[in-house]
């Protein structure tokens, strides 16, 4: 029997969550490296499943299958394609980041009259995150991947409920209030969607006869299964929607911008730039590889959203006044260039949208945190307190602008090679779509330039004339994610290389091929 690598690799950081809870209340400290040292050996385990992939070899690879519920087909089965791989990779790599960044978020308040909050509970519930997020990305058991897809919505709401920013006007009550907002609104849009996936699930099984992605692709590739076209489009529709919430697509995303608000700086990027992936992955692997003609069906409908949702966003991230719903605002605009690559059919647009899910994750990491770093000096998550801080903070303002400046996707940094493929491989069969989408482009570079403008220029404002610079823990966060936007702009290859084979199952799996060019390449 092989060394089961996959389970391992999930398994880890759930026993790490475990052990960390497990530590006695004054053992703070050694809560926060125990969390430390667990997502570090899931990170190293996670590379060693990303050398170990072979991208030419067979689709699904480190595959594991062993009975689970026998008496209803359900399977404990994972197994990981190249798609998979990079987001286990980008996901075990965000969270050492995203525990040293909230290093002391959940410390006791000096306040005598706010509560004690339990440090040991905070890192336990990112590690259990981690765990199930992993296993989201592992599973080839349809029912397997539903029951953690749900599962992280609690200690989901957990950290945005329980762990909020302390940045935040109106007092602790006005706080409390609106995180506990913020938390039931994230929980129900999600609770919604799943239990609407869930009677699309029980729904495939009794067309299918069984939970295994890997037996109803092949089926449906054989011919052997065949699904009548309104049972096909209502399955498709279930699972859509759910996914579409956790994405989050217009119109199904205002839970988001309340959750990063509410939640700490650490918290939105373990949101936005880990959790959210699972529902663009599952479209890819999911939608498009169960319900190939239902897909095909729905597109024109879901480039609209997708559309809305690029521009929307980023119109509503130019007027924001709060630093960090602003970036809530661009992630959504972001996410529209996600799906708008998924369901543009094409092998650029699929391959640019897998890239954009990790280049995503990396560029909001490096610009949620620094500006978490930002208001945690400065009390206050409004532009308008801020001023002049880069003549007082330089390296902070320095990396707050490499960050902005891959939001926008800066050519030479990562973002920018993933929304190019976007848009490339959007304009090759819907050009109308790729030229609507530039325009989130430009709106891009209006309200990452004003938030710098605003923040960082000018006269020095008195509240942030004593503000430090990044300390030696801060520039260990942000150094090594500037350094991989920088690589994997100029260097995406690596990425490249294992996301191109799945993308090509994929679009098999649609019987999609790439448009011809209009003029031929000359010889």
């Amino acid at each position: 029997m092989s060394f089961p690598l996959l389970t391992v690799t999930a398994a880890l950081p759930a026993i790490g969550a475990i052990a960390t809870a497990a530590v006695p209340a004054a053992r703070r400290t050694a809560a926060k490296w125990l969390a430390l040292l667990f997502s570090l050996a899931t990170l190293v385990l996670a590379a060693i499943v990303m050398i170990r992939f072979e991208p030419g070899g067979d689709r699904y690879q480190l595959t594991e299958s062993h009975s689970w519920i026998s008496d209803f087909g359900v399977r404990y089965e994972l197994g990981v394609d190249g798609i998979a791989v990079v987001l286990i990779g980008l996901t075990a790599l965000l969270i050492p980041f995203i525990i040293l960044a909230g290093w002391h978020d959940a410390d006791p308040l000096e306040d005598s009259n706010s509560r004690w909050r339990p440090t040991q509970g905070f890192f336990a519930l990112i590690l259990s995150v981690e765990a199930m997020v992993i296993l989201s990305f592992e599973a080839t058991d349809i029912f397997l991947f539903y029951i953690f897809f749900e599962a992280m919505l609690i200690p989901m709401y957990f950290l945005i409920g329980g762990f909020g920013d302390r940045a935040h006007e109106g007092g602790d009550k006005a706080a409390a209030t609106q995180r506990s907002y913020a938390a039931v609104k994230f929980l129900l849009y999600n609770l919604a969607g799943g239990l609407i996936m869930l009677a699309a699930v029980i729904g495939l099984y009794v067309v299918a006869g069984s939970f295994s992605l890997q037996e109803i692709t092949a089926a449906r590739a054989s011919g052997s299964l065949e699904m009548a076209t309104n049972t096909e489009r209502l399955l498709f529709l279930g699972f859509f929607l759910a996914f579409a919430v956790k994405a989050p697509l217009w119109p199904l995303h205002t839970w988001l911008p309340n959750a990063m608000g509410e939640a700490t700086a650490p918290v939105a990027v373990l949101i936005t730039a880990v959790v959210d992936k699972v529902g663009t992955f599952a479209m890819l692997r999911f939608c498009l590889g169960l319900f190939p003609e239902a897909s095909k069906w729905a597109t024109p409908v879901v480039l609209v959203l997708a559309l809305v949702s690029i521009v929307y966003g980023a119109l509503l991230a130019v007027g924001q006044r709060d630093m960090k719903r602003l970036v809530a605002y661009a992630s959504i605009s972001h996410f529209g260039f996600i799906v708008l690559g998924i369901f543009a059919m094409t092998s650029q647009g699929q391959s640019g949208a897998t890239l954009y899910m990790v280049n995503h994750g990396i560029s909001t990491a490096a610009l949620m945190l620094v500006a978490g770093f930002l208001i945690s000096r400065r009390g206050s998550r409004l532009i308008a307190d801020y001023g002049g801080v880069q003549k007082v903070a330089p390296v902070l303002a320095g990396t707050f602008l490499i960050g902005g400046l891959a939001t926008l996707s800066l050519p030479g940094l990562a973002p920018f090679v993933s929304e190019f493929l976007v848009l490339v491989g959007t304009f090759a069969r819907y050009p109308v779509a790729g030229i609507i989408a530039t325009l989130g482009i430009v709106l891009a570079a209006l309200y990452v330039l004003v938030l710098y403008q605003r923040t960082m220029t000018g006269p020095v404002k008195p509240e942030v004339s004593t503000m430090p610079d990044l300390r030696v823990r801060e520039l260990a966060v942000v150094a090594p994610l500037i350094a991989l936007l920088i690589f994997l702009g100029v260097f995406p290859k690596p990425l490249t290389d294992i996301v191109n084979p799945a993308v090509q199952h994929t679009m098999s799996d649609v019987q999609q091929k790439d448009p011809k060019p209009e003029v031929e390449a000359a010889k």
